[in-house]
């Protein structure tokens, strides 16, 4: 009878155990991915669309048809993408999240026929005309984030260049005009006779 009454325990004993550890893995879950709901509709059909690409990693590598390095990389790259979504949508108050890619040292040729180096970006600099480097993201590995320029913002960036460049020729081309003394034209004017 003791007997029974002390595995009666230890079972009670073990139950709180689980539940609380439980409870703190749920707690620290809360913590890593806070609640959707917090979010507007944007965000939250972004962060959707997270879960279910983690979905399909997941199916993928339980079926052995993707390697476990293959496995890690995208999953790190998926919390990369959900960590800089959630930060920009905080940062700016807006439910908005720009067409985001990340990748890591070696994809940089996916993205850029010229890869910048990675030491030389700065955040918010515009790289080839078609990103904006939003920062860096450690999940186990460096992933950069970038943030594709809509067409609006990629025509508006063009027009701004072609503006820039049509003043600096204006303002070589006036420099030189502008030096040259009244009477000094390296072609003689046309006398303009009464016929």
């Amino acid at each position: 009878m003791k007997r029974a009454f002390d595995l009666a325990r230890l079972a009670f004993a073990v139950s709180v155990l689980l539940a609380a550890g439980n409870v703190i893995f749920a707690q620290r879950v809360s913590k890593d991915h806070p609640s959707d709901e917090q979010f507007g509709p944007v965000m939250r059909a972004y962060l959707g669309y997270l879960r279910n690409e983690q979905e399909v990693v997941d199916d993928r590598i339980s079926r052995r048809e993707i390697s476990a390095a293959y496995y890690r990389r995208n999953s790190e790259r998926i919390r990369a993408l959900r960590q800089m979504a959630i930060r920009l949508v905080n940062q700016s108050g807006n439910d908005y999240v720009p067409e985001l890619e990340a990748v890591a040292l070696d994809e940089f040729r996916t993205l850029f026929e010229q890869p910048p180096r990675p030491g030389s970006l700065r955040a918010n600099q515009i790289v080839a005309n078609k990103f904006r480097y939003l920062g860096s993201e450690q999940t186990g590995e460096t992933f950069f984030l970038f943030a594709r320029l809509d067409p609006y913002e990629q025509a508006a960036l063009v027009e701004q260049q072609s503006k820039n460049n049509s003043a600096k020729t204006s303002d070589s081309a006036g420099g030189a005009a502008k030096g040259q003394a009244m009477g000094q034209t390296s072609t003689r004017p046309r006398r303009s006779t009464p016929r």
